[in-house]
């Protein structure tokens, strides 16, 4: 069976710092990972295509990862990163576009978990450049932390023709076990048809030296029941898993927590028609 790992990153150190690798819990992740490390570990485990998606705010990575994109077979998409509050995202996006890779660019991403105001999606600038997302065509993959899931079903109402989709499940407080507010967050996110959701990130979220499928299991639950399997699709968020598992390990993973009636749509075809891969 083909298998699509829709979330994972890239970095060099040595052309960019990546400042959010702080603290003791993520010094593992303060060197260099390039695809030529996550290659042999994706064909052993059967994974035949990636999306590749960002993990700073600057202009100047995206150009870059489109060009890996083009130089590497693995890599059937992008999520890149643009500044939305500007003016001109649409020509942004369309010189984003001609650049060499600039085919594999399928999404657009911004660290919203970091932006300390809980609406900031729906600011008019923000909707007004995700409605540019919107008419290039391209999805709008939301990184929010729970508490920000009411604004992302607002915007994602607001915006019929656009895409979400929600990575590691909205981070989830795994470790303390709690569902609520996160799962009526999620489900209030799902009811909106215009939504998906990356079964990814959730390792980290748990205590990545001691989990098991059962800490995650509750939540990739909740997460089936809302989205279902086309609407729900897997990502390893390499390198970052590695602080909790290998990437194989992550696959096997994901296996156990779902039927193996749905793993074709989850491990493929959602992310395929979802990202036009």
């Amino acid at each position: 069976m083909t298998v699509t790992d829709a979330h994972h990153h890239v970095w060099d150190l040595s052309v960019r710092d990546q400042d959010w690798i702080t603290g003791p819990e993520l010094a593992p992740l303060r060197r260099d990972f390039t695809l030529q490390d996550l290659e042999p570990a994706a064909r052993a485990a059967g994974v035949s295509r990636t999306v590749l998606v960002q993990t700073v705010t600057v202009p100047e990575e995206t150009p870059e990862l489109l060009a890996l994109a083009d130089e590497h077979d693995l890599v059937a998409g992008v999520v890149g990163w643009t500044d939305l509050t500007r003016p001109g995202v649409a020509g942004e996006l369309a010189r984003l576009r001609e650049l060499p890779g600039g085919r594999y660019l399928k999404g657009v991403r911004h660290q919203v978990q970091g932006e300390p105001d809980p609406e900031w999606l729906l600011r008019p600038e923000v909707l007004r450049g995700l409605a540019a997302v919107a008419e290039a065509g391209l999805v709008y993959d939301l990184v929010v932390l729970p508490h920000q899931l009411p604004a992302c079903a607002r915007a994602a109402a607001a915006l019929p023709g656009l895409t979400f989709v929600l990575d590691h499940l909205g981070k989830p407080p795994v470790a303390s076990g709690a569902l609520e507010p996160w799962a009526s967050g999620l489900r209030a996110l799902a009811a909106l048809p215009n939504t998906a959701a990356k079964l990814s990130g959730l390792v980290t979220e748990a205590d990545p030296a001691s989990w098991t499928a059962g800490d995650l299991r509750p939540y990739a639950d909740v997460a089936l029941q809302a989205f279902g399997p086309a609407r729900l699709m897997y990502g390893s968020d390499w390198p970052v898993c590695t602080l909790g598992t290998t990437y194989g390990g992550m696959l096997d993973a994901t296996r156990r927590l779902t039927d193996p009636r749905d793993h074709a749509r989850i491990l493929d075809t959602t992310a395929a028609r979802v990202y036009g891969l």
